[in-house]
């Protein structure tokens, strides 16, 4: 489908031939996980995005996920083949300033079809809420004294966490693949208007469900909860920034502990694909109990769980944390 331009040598060219010479010396060098078996190609960034690609695209699409199950998508590094499937996509679907590896590969290798998801759903700022400003005050938010992500990209890049943000991608991404395959267009737009009404629907349970808190202030080692906390009227508080990998300073921890007792926080909450050490620790030194709030960054078993279930068993996990009736 997608035709490839002339071109002289170039990062494509230089992939291309260096998958080529892995894959003679029997070097395992996979393009990413791929589902679907359609004849338009989509590659996707990370998981959130890659939900998109196959709930709007349905069996018109093959998606190809860069990131693969259960991987940190933060950090990721591409190889060889992964920038070929860049090159070759029908359409590429990635956030600005997440992935700076993805960035360069689509710069370089430009994709016919693009969609960047905050052109869709622009980022923000959010706030820290340990020296008393609000998790969504637009306040810096780099928690942490690791490299925060939100500098890059001009925000936090966590937009899927707020179930309208992401349907407003899904509408996207509906609109360019109808560009890129008119003669399934139609399907296309359908298959976005329903994934917006069950994300609407996601979005009505969560304003529901955390309507009436006895607390509205959460803990969580990996501060990615930014919009959704904004949406839905409670604060969150982070270990560290957007980055998982950033590490705290001892005064970030003192700090916290004082918060977490004098405010009465319940819970610590730390992410299924980053350490749980320093969320454990400061929950056991105040008291209060971890368990997991999950950022939705990558998914092991796409067979057992999906962005629903997920952000289903997220809300569970809130409702208790704060309270709520």
């Amino acid at each position: 489908m997608n035709i490839r331009r002339a071109a002289p040598v170039s990062f494509t060219a230089l992939a291309a031939v260096s998958a080529l010479l892995l894959t003679a010396c029997g070097a395992k060098d996979d393009a990413g996980s791929t589902t679907g078996s359609g004849s338009v190609r989509v590659v996707a960034a990370f998981y959130p995005l890659k939900f998109v690609a196959q709930q709007v695209g349905g069996p018109e699409v093959r998606v190809t996920n860069l990131t693969k199950p259960g991987a940190e998508p933060h950090e990721l590094e591409l190889q060889p083949k992964q920038v070929a499937a860049v090159a070759d996509a029908d359409v590429m679907v990635y956030l600005k300033g997440l992935q700076p590896a993805v960035d360069k590969a689509v710069r370089l290798e430009k994709p016919d079809h693009v969609v960047e998801a905050s052109e869709l759903s622009p980022l923000e700022e959010h706030g820290d809420e340990v020296d008393g400003h609000s998790g969504h005050s637009g306040h810096d938010h780099n928690g942490g004294d690791g490299h925060d992500h939100s500098a890059e990209s001009g925000g936090d890049p966590h937009i899927w966490l707020d179930p309208t943000r992401l349907a407003t991608v899904a509408v996207g991404v509906g609109e360019t693949l109808a560009e890129a395959d008119p003669a399934h267009a139609a399907d296309y737009r359908a298959r976005a208007a329903e994934l917006k009404t069950r994300l609407d629907g996601l979005d009505n349970e969560f304003r529901t469900g955390l309507a009436s808190c006895e607390r509205h202030e959460f803990v969580t080692s990996h501060a990615a909860f930014g919009y959704l906390a904004e949406r839905y009227g409670i604060d969150e508080i982070g270990v560290t920034g957007v980055n998982p990998d950033s590490e705290p300073s001892p005064a970030r921890i003192a700090d916290l502990q004082k918060l977490v007792k004098d405010r009465g926080v319940t819970t610590v909450f730390f992410e299924t694909l980053a350490s749980p050490k320093t969320a454990e620790a400061l929950a056991r030194d105040t008291g209060a109990t971890a368990a997991v709030l999950d950022p939705l960054e990558g998914i092991k078993d796409e067979s057992a769980a999906d962005y629903f279930s997920v952000m289903r068993a997220n809300l569970d996990a809130l409702r208790k944390a704060l309270g709520c009736q």
